[in-house]
């Protein structure tokens, strides 16, 4: 066989041209753009949010920041299972509308809500009634400023679960129909009032974390006011009224936990490897791990872009697939795939290009300075090499409901390589916070070669996630 048929067996692999109607393809170039860039902007913006609201809380005193990163661990746990919740939304919502059955997408959409509400309660109720055994528990014995604080921010901040849960699963109903602008300018909005609470209860009141953790939970409380009374209109896809009278489905609340469940294990394992990591690190002094965490910054800036192309493959992915386009779902993975890359490489080159101004304007060692240059500089190779494989198609295979396979692969390949690999890598070998990216890079590389098989084999089209 020649090189031109070569590629042409590798592209009928990929997905099969001859059975897609080119004319009436379910997502124009337009619809792409519309979808995918405010998932994009929205994903950047809330991670500089994030950023400056860290800053402002450090204004507030080393108990006040220690005790809000030692909670925000929790809290970012916590909300996993309402991303993954709200990920279960996602793609049973927008199969229903690829299939066009708007009553069948409501109808689910009502039993994702009461779901939501139900988890979101107890799991507040449990984190308020006992914030001070919980907090005691996890950390163990830190110090009493630092302590007190904690409880202070823990039943402030777990008031705010069954908001964040609903909007969560509110912004899912408008991607899940395409319109990814409206939960992206609410959760602008949202971020906003939160960084202008924080300058007004903690450097006007003097507040400290209570402070914070009541900003939090004003703009909490807005994003689910606006997105439920949007959802109210008429002239939406995906109508919300009469909450009161929803009730329980079992049918249905066994479809959206289907997907749900594997994906919060999956997420939860994901942070809980992370803290694994990080505990290591923490063994090799202050400038390892004040260079580490900045790294850790500098890539998550690096990848979001990208991530919003993933999270816009669900809703993509998940309406073909209802409207039984298989192949036409498998153009929209390659297709974002490619987009991806060529995202990943300019958001790689730019974060490169700003990390000495970021580690200047920071104040890093000389030391510190250096050992996070070098990592930047490997994760800027490595990174485009391997990544968008490793994360990016995953995102369409979990809206065909393929969410068990992910939870498994990501859960052995994250604890039995990129965890044990940096463990031995700082306490065995004391090779300093590189080996941290040494394991994630192996990490990825193994995670996009096994994700690459699942797609080839077709194996994750084998699911029914709506009848």
């Amino acid at each position: 066989m020649n090189i031109h048929g070569v590629i042409l067996s590798m592209k009928i692999q990929l997905y099969d041209k001859s059975k897609i109607e080119w004319d009436h393809l379910t997502f124009s170039n337009m619809d792409l753009r519309r979808l995918i860039i405010p998932l994009m902007i929205e994903q950047f913006l809330n991670s500089l949010m994030g950023m400056a609201d860290t800053m402002m809380v450090s204004r507030a005193g080393e108990a006040a920041i220690s005790a809000v990163s030692l909670v925000d661990a929790v809290n970012i746990l916590i909300t996993q299972v309402f991303t993954a919740l709200a990920t279960g939304g996602t793609i049973i919502c927008a199969q229903y509308i690829g299939r066009q059955d708007k009553k069948e997408s409501i109808r689910a959409a009502r039993q994702v809500v009461w779901t939501v509400f139900v988890i979101s309660m107890a799991i507040s109720i449990i984190c308020v009634a006992f914030r001070r055994p919980l907090l005691a528990l996890i950390f163990g014995k830190v110090e009493k400023a630092v302590m007190t604080n904690s409880i202070t921010y823990m039943w402030i901040t777990a008031c705010s679960f069954p908001f964040i849960a609903l909007f969560q699963a509110g912004a899912a109903f408008f991607q899940a129909s395409g319109d990814s602008r409206f939960p992206m300018t609410v959760s602008v909005i949202s971020n906003i009032i939160n960084i202008v609470g924080n300058a007004i209860l903690i450097f006007g009141f003097h507040m400290g974390v209570a402070g914070a953790a009541y900003s939090t939970l004003v703009s909490r409380i807005f994003c689910m006011a606006v997105v439920f009374a949007r959802l109210r209109q008429p002239r939406q896809m995906i109508v919300i009224n009469d909450l009161l009278k929803i009730r329980p489905e079992g049918t249905l609340i066994k479809k959206i936990l289907a997907i749900g469940i594997p994906s919060g294990i999956e997420n939860g394992m994901f942070q809980f490897g992370k803290l694994a990591i990080q505990s290591s690190v923490s063994t090799l002094g202050t400038v390892a791990i004040a260079a580490q965490a900045m790294a850790s910054t500098l890539e998550n800036l690096n990848g979001i872009a990208a991530i919003g192309i993933g999270i816009g493959m669900m809703t993509i992915v998940g309406q073909c697939l209802g409207a039984r386009k298989k192949e036409e779902a498998k153009y929209y993975i390659v297709k974002l795939s490619i987009i991806s890359e060529f995202v990943i490489i300019a958001s790689c080159l730019l974060v490169l290009a700003l990390t000495k101004p970021v580690l200047f304007f920071g104040k890093m060692s000389v030391a510190g300075t250096q050992m996070c240059w070098e990592m930047m500089c490997a994760i800027t190779i490595v990174k485009p090499l391997v990544w968008v494989f490793a994360f990016v198609p995953p995102y369409g295979m979990r809206a065909a409901g393929d969410v068990k396979y992910s939870m498994i692969l990501s859960m052995i390949v994250m604890w039995g390589c990129r965890v044990a690999l940096a463990t031995f890598l700082i306490r065995g070998c004391e090779m300093g916070p590189m080996a941290v990216w040494i394991g994630m890079f192996a990490d990825w590389t193994i995670r996009g070669f096994l994700y690459s098989r699942r797609y080839l084999s077709g194996k994750w089209m084998q699911h029914k996630v709506i009848d």
